[in-house]
């Protein structure tokens, strides 16, 4: 694996850990949400990585990296809360809120955050030792 690679694989890691900050900032967004006309509340969603092994692809053989493969909808029902005079409430007196659960979307996001400014590292040490055999060649 060449050096070159290391920038590969990095990159990768840093969009696929931008795409799950996305879904968990989405998912933050509408964790009071309530049900709409439809009657169907917000569905937590969930990121599912891949890793793409150095060979794998045909079209370029050198790639390797992380890939988001899936984005899955949480089936669990959402919270249901008795509050008859609610607008959105049904039949029986209930809303039914989103299912997120604050708690773990924050730790969530913490960790994706977190491999995030990991993968940044890398890339930058990455570049630092690349520079540095620059100036042994130099001397």
């Amino acid at each position: 694996m060449s050096m070159m690679n290391i920038f590969n694989v990095s990159g990768s890691a840093v969009s696929a850990q931008s795409q799950r900050l996305n879904i968990v900032a989405s998912n933050l967004a509408n964790v009071d949400t309530v049900a709409g006309p439809d009657g169907q509340a917000y569905k937590a969603r969930q990121v599912t990585f891949q890793t793409t092994l150095v060979g794998a692809q045909q079209n370029d053989p050198t790639a390797a990296g992380v890939t988001v493969s899936t984005i899955t909808e949480d089936q669990t029902p959402g919270r249901r809360v008795h509050d008859p005079k609610h607008p959105q409430a049904d039949a029986d007196g209930y809303i039914t809120y989103s299912n997120v659960n604050p708690v773990e979307e924050m730790v969530n996001m913490i960790s994706a955050s977190r491999s995030y400014q990991n993968n940044i590292e890398v890339m930058n040490t990455a570049k630092s030792l690349l520079l540095k055999t620059l100036q042994l060649g130099q001397s």
